[in-house]
């Protein structure tokens, strides 16, 4: 399954596959959301798999929300690779 994202109100749902030949929807997706929404919920359960560039966009979705003081959830059992970038972020503040 390739990458889908669906929304209602302010949760957004993530499945499929987020990597380099499809983060342009994910970024074109949430460009700009922080001007639209005051939260956000991003649930990646259904997220299958992630690479490093896919990581690196919900990295700069994070870094939009601190900027902007907008509120960021992402909730979900989605991939170790995701949850391994941001500990060792974590760890490095």
């Amino acid at each position: 399954m390739d990458l889908k994202i669906t929304h209602q109100n302010n949760l957004f749902k993530v499945q499929g596959i987020l990597h380099k030949g499809n983060v342009h929807v994910f970024k074109k997706e949430f460009s700009n959301i922080f001007d639209k929404q005051q939260a956000l919920i991003l649930n990646i359960e259904g997220l299958s798999s992630i690479d490093r560039y896919g990581v690196n966009a919900l990295a700069q979705l994070h870094n939009e929300s601190l900027k902007k003081k907008k509120e960021l959830s992402i909730v979900g059992m989605g991939c170790d690779d995701l949850y391994e970038h941001f500990k060792s972020e974590e760890a490095a503040a």
